[in-house]
């Protein structure tokens, strides 16, 4: 899919990778480009810098990504591109507060859910569109230090291989983005963390990652070329994975605690 003459909506676009995105997709001569985040002044801001559309909006509401959606329908036009990337983190095991699993769960998968209940349909009616989720390289690999975290990145994936092998035949496109650590407001002094292993990376390098597999139609996004012999490790012998996964959590799960 090329970007150009598109319109294309990013969540958590204030900072971060989706504000990047943004600049990246403007770019790329976008015909719109609609920045949603829950911080007003943060998604005014990058959209007047890319030229394009501010929307104020809590994704862990299902109505509130469901009216975004359908005024950017009637006011900007369909929908090409949407991007879920908002996303949250919150540290700690199984003994985090019910509260905060349903809300990790709710910004990490519900809003994916949501956003794709409403676009899917309009989306094949129009002949296709692309879906494009970030998750994590947590969502292949698992996070040492938050159980939330881990399991709804897991659970993000999950979906978007589901939508993908579910409405590919009906002109659906998707992708999953999947970075280890990215310099962004989530990962500020966390430069030591387990996630920071293979380096942080900027927000940038990781847009432009998301760009050429939107152009090659790739549905696993990895910035962190390691992720992948992590993967393959994990499936060639499980058990070895689970104990090197215990070493990680030995040296890192202070930090995390």
């Amino acid at each position: 899919m090329e970007l150009k003459d598109k319109i294309c909506v990013v969540t958590g676009a204030a900072s971060g990778i989706g504000r990047a995105l943004c600049h990246a997709f403007a770019a790329e001569g976008a015909k719109h480009v609609v920045c949603v985040d829950v911080n007003s002044d943060g998604a005014a801001q990058t959209a007047k810098d890319v030229g394009g559309h501010a929307y104020t909006v809590d994704v862990s509401s299902e109505a509130q990504i469901t009216g975004m959606i359908d005024a950017v329908e009637r006011d900007i036009g369909p929908i090409d591109l949407f991007f879920s990337n908002a996303g949250i983190a919150v540290a700690g095991g199984m003994e985090t507060p019910d509260a905060d699993w349903q809300r990790t769960w709710d910004i990490n998968v519900m809003a994916h859910v949501w956003a794709a209940r409403r676009l899917v349909p309009l989306m094949a009616t129009r002949g296709g569109g692309y879906l494009l989720n970030t998750s994590s390289a947590a969502g292949l690999l698992n996070q040492i230090g938050s159980a939330s975290y881990g399991v709804t990145k897991h659970a993000a994936v999950g979906l978007a291989e589901w939508i993908a092998m579910t409405h590919g035949d009906d002109g659906i496109k998707v992708s999953v983005l999947c970075p280890q650590a990215v310099r962004t407001e989530m990962t500020r002094g966390q430069e030591d963390h387990v996630a920071a292993i293979n380096g942080m990376m900027e927000p940038e390098p990781v847009a432009q990652c998301c760009v050429d597999a939107i152009r090659a139609e790739t549905f696993l996004i990895l910035p962190h070329e390691e992720v992948r012999e992590y993967m393959k490790n994990k499936t060639d012998n499980y058990d070895r994975w689970i104990g090197g996964m215990r070493k990680l959590n030995r040296k890192f799960g202070a930090l995390d605690s």
